[in-house]
């Protein structure tokens, strides 16, 4: 039976940010920790955080931490917590892209719960350990991409290296404050990658097999419009319409990927842990392509049209027009379109295949991928 949730309080709209101090109300947060990163704290978009928590009154006092790599590890997560006890915390604001958010997540863990991060790790086993002791968090993402301010899950690299996923609803957001404006300085590499990123999300997990009539709902609506103002938005940073547009793709393919995701995935995360500087959503826009053109053999035999109903969703007239259409795309928004453009080698295949295999995403796929199957994809993507 699959379970169906949609349980986050979710502000959207243009000067979304000012609501900050109100949510911090409603949650009970009066000291929070805000994680955040250096890049976030230059853009100016940090003090206006800081401004929205002194509206209307003294400004609640806060912690500040900074230093979130591209890609969060269990070391910055554990500064962090440790920031968390000194400064007499009692809840998270994060504030910034996915690595941001998941990193805060990672903070609600270890601030609350014993041992190693990697006992809490899904692939693990871990989940269940994850108890409602985590304090609660305020997401206000500044890109259009991952989602996670409306997730249940973070992706962390843990100590031995390899880069887990870690799932409980207890780690979902209490509230999610989505203001367009935040993204409107982003450089339009970052902002084509992000917003290729909240593509893969829509499509990967409106392919995933589970029963969730509404994740595919919002999963192709999110599709239909990121797809229609990615170029908008990559092209023009401050067309404020297509910043709310990418805002809501990004959301909605978040809130539809607990049906799960697949190999597009499996092998972002995989090669993401052998080489943290590579961009997530740069990495599930070289590798769909592959991946869907994989997937097509499911799509026949289960008989449900699921690319059809993307190529619809895409403004294609046909399910063969899918994969080459999101390579044509990441081309038109300058990102790569191959794996060798990164610097990825042959030789490094058996161990993203590896990784691939052991990923929480890898068993939620339409196709269960094989070591070859795995192979052929890294082929068709080099």
């Amino acid at each position: 039976m699959a379970e169906i949730r949609y349980l986050t309080t979710i502000q959207i709209e243009h000067g979304a940010v000012r609501l900050l101090r109100a949510e911090c109300s409603r949650v009970g947060i009066t000291r929070p920790l805000i994680v955040t990163d250096a890049g976030v704290r230059a853009a100016g978009l940090l003090q206006r955080a800081l401004d929205a928590l002194a509206e209307g009154g003294p400004a609640l006092p806060c912690a500040i931490f900074d230093g979130t790599p591209s890609n969060p590890t269990e070391a910055a997560v554990r500064a962090a917590a440790a920031l968390y006890h000194e400064a007499g915390c009692d809840g998270l604001i994060a504030l910034g892209g996915g690595s941001a958010i998941d990193c805060a997540k990672g903070v609600a863990i270890v601030s609350t719960h014993d041992g190693p991060l990697k006992a809490y790790a899904t692939i693990e086993g871990g989940s269940p350990r994850i108890t409602d002791r985590v304090p609660p968090l305020i997401a206000v993402p500044t890109t259009a991409g991952t989602g996670s301010e409306v997730a249940r899950g973070a992706i962390l690299i843990v100590e031995d290296g390899r880069k887990l996923g870690f799932h409980s609803w207890h780690l979902l957001p209490k509230a999610a404050i989505l203001d367009p404006e935040l993204t409107l300085g982003l450089p339009p590499r970052l902002t084509a990658a992000t917003g290729m990123d909240a593509i893969a999300h829509c499509i990967e997990t409106f392919l995933a097999p589970a029963f969730n009539p509404p994740a595919d709902g919002i999963a192709l609506d999110g599709l239909e419009r990121g797809w229609a103002h990615i170029e908008r938005a990559t092209r023009d940073g401050q067309d404020r319409e297509a910043r709310l547009q990418m805002m809501c793709a990004s959301m909605q393919g978040a809130m539809a990927f607990q049906k799960g995701l697949g190999c597009v995935h499996s092998l972002s995360h995989s090669l993401g842990g052998l080489d943290p500087t590579l961009h997530h959503g740069t990495l599930n826009a070289i590798f769909l392509p592959a991946v869907v053109t994989f997937n097509a053999a499911a799509d026949s035999v289960r008989r449900e049209r699921r690319l059809q109903r993307l190529a619809h969703a895409m403004g294609l007239d046909s399910p063969d027009e899918v994969a080459p259409a999101i390579r044509a795309m990441s081309a038109r928004l300058g990102l790569p379109t191959g794996l060798g453009e990164l610097g990825v080698t042959r030789a490094m295949f058996d161990r993203i295949i590896d990784g691939a295999l052991a990923d929480h995403c890898h068993k939620t796929n339409p196709r269960l991928a094989t070591r070859d199957d795995y192979r052929a994809m890294l082929e068709a993507s080099l």
